[in-house]
């Protein structure tokens, strides 16, 4: 039979699963439980204040900047590969 959790730990899995930027998987196996264990915790809080509001925001942000950053780094490796090309054409 698994481990019986405090409902503090089920509380920060709840707010780190949805505020981290992580997968649920990532969360359930840094955490040490099963993913289906996760889910359950996470529809049962679906309605509660486990995250404030400030930390969802925060949380959305963080996920914006994290997509703009990848964004801005792939038209980076687009640009050195095209400064790269454009440098190797003898005239």
């Amino acid at each position: 039979m698994g481990q019986k959790r405090t409902d503090e730990f089920r509380h920060d899995a709840v707010r780190i699963a949805r505020t981290s930027g992580l997968t649920r998987k990532q969360v359930a196996d840094d955490l040490g439980v099963e993913m289906s264990t996760l889910n359950k915790w996470i529809t049962a809080h679906r309605d509660t204040d486990v995250v404030s509001k400030e930390d969802l925001s925060l949380a959305q942000e963080n996920d914006r900047l994290r997509r703009e950053n990848r964004i801005l780094k792939e038209e980076r490796e687009i640009l050195k590969k095209a400064t790269q090309f454009f440098a190797s054409q003898k005239p």
